[in-house]
């Protein structure tokens, strides 16, 4: 008689993501690769690599123009969706190249933010930039967009949305710990000891550093590197006042910001009403308002550990202000801790979302955005072949996990599945 023996488990599903960022800095375009292991209600993310690559001059220069509060035709809407998208698409040809080896399977695009249509705490429209048939027609591959929409036509800020990754990602870490992103906008997750996540925008994160740097060098830099004049400055106590009176920081959570409100005029009506200063002390003291910002939002939640990520995290100057805002009770550290690269995390963060896409997941929290419910975001631009979409898990994962990434998984041979080009 032969002895029973159990069938072998099933082997985890895997799926190669190449997530494509730009954010509020307007800068460049990331690319980050990712294999993706679905198993039971964990999900497992192994990072493949990062490549970025700038938006050049004259590119720039039009989005720079277009943004608020500069004024724009829809003919330079246009053009701006056509050359964001296919800078988008050549980034996405060379990561599949450089880090997947050829064999991505998805790419998930958030687009370049122009507009983010908030009013009165309500936000009532978003617009990205980046028609994902330029990546689609050049990779081959399906690609997912358009995440912040559905969750706005929901009745949620659809910003920030990575608190889904980030809540996560942050379970079962001891305290009260916190997911923070400093780009031109500062946003941050916080997971509660009982396991209830909250998201927000805190507020300028870059975006008037940046705007400062253009200002006194007559555009000739767009940020102030390394925070070296900001160093070199001291904090202007009136500037500071007047900009800590701005009525966004004492909205409730959910709440969201961006360019709209925090933009090269506002900075210059603040500094028109305080009179001139010089450089280094205007950079200081917007280094101080970023960093005081942030720790205030995250106070009443009695943080004990803030994993950062984003541009700002290579501003030494803003993470000395932040770490003092913060406190010596509270843990300052790179979301590199985590595996993830602080200049990658948001890249990972909506490979994942659209990993959760394609699996008719929901990928937003609606705690954190104030949607009416959980919703699959985006949309799907079929790549060369027809779209077969994988079977939908049946439980949704709660957990992810980031794996060190072995070398001989970039090029592991693989058979075409049904949503990679042959």
């Amino acid at each position: 008689m032969t002895p029973h023996t159990d069938p072998p488990p099933p082997r985890a599903a895997h799926t190669t993501v190449i997530g494509l960022m730009s954010g509020t800095s307007c800068d460049a375009v990331d690319a980050a690769a990712a294999r993706i292991t679905h198993d039971g209600t964990a999900l497992r993310l192994t990072p493949l690599g990062m490549v970025s690559e700038p938006y050049d001059d004259e590119l720039r220069h039009a989005l720079a123009t277009a943004l608020p509060p500069g004024r724009t035709t829809l003919a330079d809407v246009c053009r701006l969706d056509t050359r964001i998208g296919q800078a988008f698409a050549r980034l996405a040809v060379r990561a599949d190249r450089e880090l997947c080896a050829g064999r991505a399977e998805l790419v998930a695009s958030h687009g370049q933010t122009v507009f983010h249509w908030a009013d009165g705490g309500r936000v009532h429209g978003t617009l990205q930039l980046g028609e994902p048939a330029w990546i689609a027609e050049a990779t081959g591959l399906p690609v997912v967009s358009g995440f912040r929409t559905r969750d706005v036509a929901a009745g949620g800020q659809g910003a920030p949305l990575v608190g889904l990754i980030d809540r996560m990602l942050l379970s079962g870490r001891p305290g009260v710990p916190a997911a923070l992103n400093v780009g031109g906008i500062a946003n941050a997750t916080v997971l509660t000891p009982d396991g209830t996540p909250a998201a927000f925008d805190s507020g300028p994160g870059n975006a008037l550093l940046d705007a400062a740097a253009r200002h006194f060098t007559a555009g000739r830099l767009d940020h102030d590197t390394d925070g070296r004049l900001a160093a070199r400055g001291t904090v202007h106590r009136p500037l500071l006042d007047r900009l800590l009176a701005e009525p966004y920081y004492v909205l409730p959570a959910p709440k969201t910001t961006g360019r709209e409100l925090f933009h090269s005029g506002y900075l210059r009506t603040a500094l028109d009403a305080v009179g001139p200063l010089p450089a280094p002390d205007v950079l200081a003291t917007l280094t101080r308002l970023t960093a005081r910002t942030i720790a205030d939002a995250l106070r009443p939640f009695g943080v004990t550990e803030v994993l950062a990520s984003g541009g700002g995290t290579r501003n030494p100057a803003l993470m000395a202000a932040l770490r003092q805002e913060l406190g010596a009770s509270v843990r300052l550290r790179a979301s590199d801790a985590l595996g993830l690269p602080s200049a990658a995390k948001e890249a990972y963060a909506f490979a994942v979302l659209g990993w959760l896409t394609l699996h008719g997941l929901a990928g937003n929290l609606p705690r954190c955005t104030g949607a009416a419910g959980p919703r699959v975001l985006g949309s799907i631009t079929p790549g060369r072949r027809p779209l077969l979409l994988p079977d939908r898990p049946a439980e949704a994962p709660a957990t992810l996990t980031v794996e060190r990434a072995e070398r001989a998984e970039r090029v592991e041979p693989v058979e075409p599945g049904p949503l990679r080009p042959r």
